[in-house]
């Protein structure tokens, strides 16, 4: 199993960028598939981004496409999500999640991961 701590967050304005650190503890980062989702108040969680164990592939939410990026390094242990062009409807808090595979599959849906991080708040003012 995994362990994983997301770092990064803060409180930004619109229009301004950051970048989401989850560091992983364990010896199965490089075979697992990782993704972002996010958990504003009184909503459910919803996927962000997603990256195949290589690096190869991702995929990423419709609200998010083309200004997100994820990616990651097998060598650091490390998946990052960089946040450009911020708009206050980002604001939530930010997880981090981890499935082992046995292939180059990029996993989005949330029931299909189960290592997750605490989650770190991501604040963007009007």
């Amino acid at each position: 199993q995994v362990q994983l701590v997301e770092s990064g967050g803060g409180l930004v304005q619109a229009g301004d960028s950051l970048r989401l650190s989850c560091a992983a503890s364990g010896r199965t980062f490089s075979s697992s598939a990782m993704g972002w989702f996010r958990q504003a108040p009184g909503k459910e969680r919803e996927f962000v981004a997603a990256i195949s164990r290589s690096g190869g592939s991702t995929r990423y939410s419709d609200s998010v496409k083309g200004r997100f990026t994820i990616s990651r390094d097998n060598a650091q242990n490390t998946v990052y999500l960089q946040m450009n062009s911020l708009k206050p409807e980002d604001t939530a808090v930010y997880y981090c999640a981890a499935r082992v595979v046995y292939s180059s599959v990029i996993v989005t849906t949330k029931t299909q991961y189960d290592n997750w991080g605490q989650g770190t708040q991501v604040t963007v003012s009007s």
